[in-house]
């Protein structure tokens, strides 16, 4: 087994011609997500229903199971939730607070990193500290990947990786950095738990920091989850032998086409938002607000809290936005435990697809 060497990897491995190719269409994808990502008057309803998403996905990698609707449930109410549901939304929190972090400073620190997985994994274990961490493969048993072992070289090799993720030391197109920097980080391998979901908040980090995103709109769990065999093995091959094309190859197709999928997305949820707010303007005009039509695009699960806080109105008030709303068609009422939820079925049906 190769011992994990410091980056970079060789040009010559990373820039072949059929990387290059791809990456010319990958940026094409990235560059037009950018762009009509700027066009949603509020930006706050594409990244919760992004995240969301996201949240659930990554999870679904590491056998963490939940629906989209359990989750919307479970940000709208005070129920208690399953362990399950928790870990999701643990998830949630750490995309956020890394997102803050890159607004705030603009870079990671080590200290960063550890934040964002203490708040997926809920614990202060902290970087491995103890010798005797191995990847095994599920079915066999077999082990496929020894990652560093002593605290000092992991600690040597995650200060090397922050300074080519944070620094962009060369002329290699960062869309190929940012491949090469998954895969160091995941082999890296630094916690006990929770190094494939911080690993995956640090690609969306490193587009925002790169400038080819503004927002955390872009994740590439749902692909990896269609992939996933193929997504083990290349990362596998490049342990193994070496071998960058076909990983990266990869991950620039999964960029490119988890891109193209999240355009198509706000699209329709663009759509769906001029609908709505005419909808609203023709049978409740009365009612209509901007914001209030917002609202239910920001919480695809509403409730008479979140239209009082967003709205400055009083309880009552609020209460009858939401029920002639429903009257009209545009929400759909459901009782969870005392509560009463409003749901924008059109808008949770296209965060579905």
């Amino acid at each position: 087994m190769n011992k994990l060497k410091k980056l970079p990897p060789e040009r010559e491995k990373v820039e072949t011609l059929k990387i290059l190719r791809q990456l010319s269409r990958t940026s094409q994808s990235l560059g037009e997500l950018k762009g009509i990502a700027k066009t949603i008057p509020n930006q706050v309803m594409l990244i919760n229903a992004v995240v969301l998403q996201e949240a659930k996905d990554s999870s679904e990698i590491e056998n963490i199971i939940t629906t989209q609707d359990e989750l919307y449930k479970a940000l709208a109410t005070t129920r208690k939730q399953s362990a399950q549901v928790k870990e999701v939304i643990n998830y949630r929190k750490a995309i956020f607070k890394g997102f803050e972090i890159i607004k705030k400073q603009g870079f990671l620190r080590i200290k960063d990193i550890e934040s964002i997985q203490k708040t997926i994994v809920e614990n202060n274990a902290g970087i491995r500290a103890m010798a005797g961490t191995v990847l095994k493969n599920d079915r066999t048993g077999e082990i496929v990947y020894t990652p560093p072992q002593e605290k000092g070289e992991i600690l040597d090799l995650l200060n090397d990786f922050l300074e080519h993720f944070n620094i962009n030391q060369s002329d290699l197109s960062p869309l190929i950095n940012l491949a090469v920097l998954h895969y160091q980080f995941e082999s890296i391998h630094p916690f006990y738990d929770g190094n494939g979901r911080t690993g995956r908040i640090l690609n969306i980090l490193y587009l925002i920091i790169n400038n080819l995103l503004d927002i955390p709109i872009l994740y590439l769990s749902s692909y990896i989850n269609e992939n996933k065999a193929q997504y083990y093995k290349y990362l596998n091959h490049v342990n193994k032998t070496n071998e960058w094309e076909e990983y990266i190859l990869y991950m620039l197709k999964a960029l490119e086409e988890t891109a193209n999928n999240t355009i198509e997305k706000i699209n329709k949820i663009k759509e769906q938002l001029e609908k709505t707010a005419d909808i609203v303007k023709d049978k409740a005009s009365k009612i209509y607000r901007k914001e209030l039509v917002e609202l239910l695009f920001e919480q695809p699960y509403s409730k008479i809290e979140f239209v009082v806080e967003k709205l400055k109105v009083e309880r009552k008030a609020a209460s009858r936005y939401l029920k002639k709303l429903e009257e009209i068609g545009i929400l759909k009422s459901e009782k969870i435990g005392r509560e009463n939820l409003y749901l924008n079925t059109e808008l949770i049906e296209i965060l579905k697809q």
